[in-house]
């Protein structure tokens, strides 16, 4: 964990910040907000990311995914007064800022009252040939109401979709009034959290084989996904997919719709992510890796997903080793590749082609087709099967040679 003690905000003492860098390669954010006195008056924790869509001034929509949220302020974070109830304010990037506001309802309750976001397409590396320039801000009441001494908890995804934004919310912990300085134990769960009474968390350190599912007669519609930085694009992703579940002996497969699938992620040096939801898929998340300091791969996938009969499927694999390809170039794949997280969870991939690193301008590098795999696999059994088949050949010259000599030495 990386904390940073930032200046003190008149009339409220010290803002305390840390970072951590989750499992995922995501940012959590933790705030914990100390009044006059040194004590802690409001506590959050939580992750979040924005996707945005806007015109091109050639008339086409482009879509950003907003998740680099480390170089944050927290300028305007307040406890509140007489006048005013406590305040989350965060500004990060290039002109984006995020208030969420409370709002104490009766003496044993208050409310997460509203959140707006506000973003500025001057910026032209975040928002590349934006036809409209400036500041736009959008705002939703949330109105969650939450016991005075409890704190609010949820660990699943909660998507706010207004005009061109989606804004993610997950991991979230907060308590606006924390009580004589210390934060509460009691945690008032969010209605998702509530539902979550079935979770299958299998973890392997081996790759089993891959239970055999049955198949759609169509293929699934390829998808195109990105995730934005404070440099532009970071990450690229075009493919198919189509997970294969098996969950309490009953198989199952499911086309993903790009249409109506939300896609977030973040870049690091070492660690790319892209993560992708909907309203049954929580997440869907492909981590990839640097190995050797000149190749890129998939090495985790984790999926937490609602089934048909409500209950929740998640599964984890850290220890993957698919689409390996060079750094500054890009991994494809037209067949259909199929990537075995677990023995009840494969992912089949169509028309696949991703660059989690090194991505310029916002375009694909020079690709390593998965062709050349089975190309290197091939001429050494090639070369093989040659040898054997000389040997052979060789063999059998011997025997008959030999052959014919022992016949001469009988008739002479």
């Amino acid at each position: 964990m990386v904390c940073f003690r930032l200046a003190p905000v008149p009339g409220f003492g010290l803002l305390l910040l840390c970072l951590v860098l989750g499992a995922v390669s995501s940012y959590a954010l933790e705030l914990n907000l100390t009044d006059s006195e040194n004590a802690t008056c409001l506590y959050a924790k939580w992750q979040m990311n924005f996707t945005i869509r806007y015109e091109t001034t050639d008339k086409h929509n482009k879509t950003v995914t907003i998740s680099d949220l480390g170089a944050a302020k927290y300028n305007g974070s307040s406890c509140g007064d007489d006048q005013n109830g406590p305040k989350i304010a965060v500004q990060f990037g290039s002109g984006f800022s995020w208030i969420v506001n409370f709002t104490e309802e009766e003496t044993s309750s208050y409310s997460i009252d509203s959140i707006s976001f506000s973003y500025n397409t001057n910026d032209s590396t975040t928002f590349p040939d934006a036809k409209e320039k400036g500041v736009f801000t959008v705002s939703d009441r949330v109105a969650v109401r939450v016991p005075l001494n409890d704190i609010f908890r949820c660990n699943s995804l909660l998507t706010l979709g207004k005009n061109d934004v989606v804004q993610h919310y997950w991991d979230v912990h907060v308590q606006a009034f924390v009580q004589n300085g210390t934060v509460s134990t009691k945690e008032f769960l969010c209605d998702k959290d509530k539902t979550l009474t079935t979770v299958v968390p299998i973890i392997p350190t081996t790759v089993p084989s891959p239970t055999p599912t049955p198949s759609p007669k169509e293929k699934p519609e390829v998808g195109s996904y990105s995730v934005v930085n404070s440099n532009g694009t970071c990450l690229l992703a075009t493919m198919g997919l189509q997970l294969n579940i098996t969950h309490d002996k009953v198989a199952s497969v499911i086309n993903i719709n790009p249409n109506t699938t939300n896609f977030t992620g973040s870049c690091h040096p070492q660690t790319a992510l892209l993560r992708l939801s909907s309203s049954s898929i929580k997440y869907l998340d492909f981590v990839f890796a640097v190995k050797n300091e000149n190749r890129f791969y998939l090495k985790e996938v984790n999926v937490s997903m609602y089934l048909v009969n409500g209950s929740v499927f998640s599964i984890a694999n850290n220890n993957l080793s698919y689409w390996d390809a060079p750094l500054g170039s890009s991994y494809m794949c037209n067949k259909e590749q199929t990537v075995s997280v677990s023995g009840a969870f494969q992912i089949n991939t169509f028309d696949l082609r991703v660059q989690p690193f090194n991505v310029m301008e916002g375009k694909y590098s020079t690709a390593q087709d998965c062709s050349a795999d089975d190309d290197n696999f091939l001429v050494p059994i090639a070369v093989g099967a040659a040898l054997a088949g000389v040997l052979i050949l060789v063999l059998l010259a011997y025997f008959i040679g030999l052959k014919r000599h022992h016949a001469g030495y009988e008739q002479f």
